[in-house]
């Protein structure tokens, strides 16, 4: 039989709960936006906690817990530091070469305005219109308040780990103790499968973004292309923003072809290889490498990428997808919202093989 309360129901019933679904949701979006200070680095603490945490858990069981604490700092804070020295080694390469060799470009602008202007399309205006000396001065300020921006980012970021990391197992007793049904072990046992999809992912993440270097490395230096080994570096630091960041890592280097080998044959041959390069270690090896586990529709992943780069900007960008694969973990392991991993998860029948 029916329940009776469903049979009394009011009809707009359903209907109202659907709009405070929606009007939750779109406070929450708004929360996100205007606390990204507080909440992006939490998200990104959270990520290097599940990342680091079997290395803690390992070196508490041998040494005080504030040694190995002190040990996985240090080795956190030499992964940051090399990364973000890999990232501005080239990028300043880069940089320095635009300067060194900016007559050419200026030679290849005024080839391209001419061949625009003879097609009707004037842009020499604009360019004198928006890109003069007040603009570069933006410019330079816009870098320098990103700079100090990242660096006290990464000081919240550094101080919630340390705090997260003291903290773990205080919490995973918490949820062991709780007596409100299945939702404490469904949590910790959320959260233990999330930390592990994260750690792979990150691993199958690295293990690409190598690869794409090296790949890119190779090609660039065996084509003659200028500045292979810096070309190589962005591919591997911009792999790790899915979808944008192998589209930057291509633009660029076709550029600096355009200005270097001055034939449209040798840098659609560039354009073509890179993409090549990019599609078989993107779309073809690493679906296979990290398996149904990891799997996500690319409609999801975009998405992802895009909605979190538009809430926190390149932070976002490169977390979106670890938060969707932490969702989808989370509500995997809580019956009631089973249907949402359901719904954003894998295919069907390989999240059968995978609940055996």
């Amino acid at each position: 039989m029916n329940d009776p309360t469903e049979r009394i129901r009011p009809p707009g019933d359903r209907a109202v709960r659907t709009m405070l679904g929606i009007c939750t949701a779109v406070l929450a979006v708004a929360a996100l936006y205007l606390a990204s200070p507080v909440f992006a680095p939490l998200a990104f603490a959270l990520f290097v906690i599940a990342l680091i945490w079997p290395l803690q858990r390992r070196l508490q069981s041998r040494l005080p817990k504030l040694v190995a604490l002190a040990i996985c700092i240090l080795v956190t804070i030499v992964v940051f530091v090399a990364f973000g020295s890999l990232i501005t080694w080239g990028f300043t390469r880069v940089g320095r070469s635009v300067a060194s060799d900016a007559a050419r470009f200026q030679a290849l602008y005024a080839q391209l305005t001419d061949w625009l202007e003879g097609h009707g399309i004037i842009v020499a205006g604009l360019w004198a219109e928006h890109f003069n000396v007040s603009w570069l001065i933006r410019l330079f300020q816009e870098i320098t308040s990103r700079l100090n921006s990242t660096l006290s980012f990464s000081v919240v970021v550094l101080i919630y780990v340390i705090l997260g990391l003291l903290e773990v197992d205080d919490a995973a007793g918490k949820l062991r103790a709780m007596h409100r049904g299945e939702l404490g072990p469904a949590l910790l046992s959320g959260g233990a499968k999330t930390a592990a999809k994260l750690r792979r992912y990150m691993l199958v993440r690295t293990l690409m973004s190598v690869m794409t270097g090296l790949l890119i490395w190779l090609f660039a230096w065996g084509m003659g292309l200028q500045l292979a080994a810096e070309w190589g570096v962005i591919a591997f630091a911009l792999n790790y923003i899915p979808f944008v960041g192998p589209l930057v890592a291509t633009v660029f280097p076709t550029l600096f072809a355009v200005a270097q080998f001055n034939s449209w044959e040798m840098v659609l041959v560039v354009f073509a290889c890179l993409n090549l390069i990019q599609f078989l270690v993107g779309s073809y090896l690493e679906p296979r490498i990290a398996g149904s586990a990891l799997s996500m529709s690319p409609f999801l992943v975009l998405f992802a990428v895009f909605f979190w780069m538009f809430l926190w900007g390149i932070a976002g960008a490169f977390i979106g997808v670890p938060i969707v694969i932490a969702v989808v973990t989370l509500c995997d392991a809580y019956p009631s919202s089973r249907w949402v991993a359901t719904l954003l998860g894998g295919p069907i029948a390989e999240r059968a093989v995978n609940a055996r």
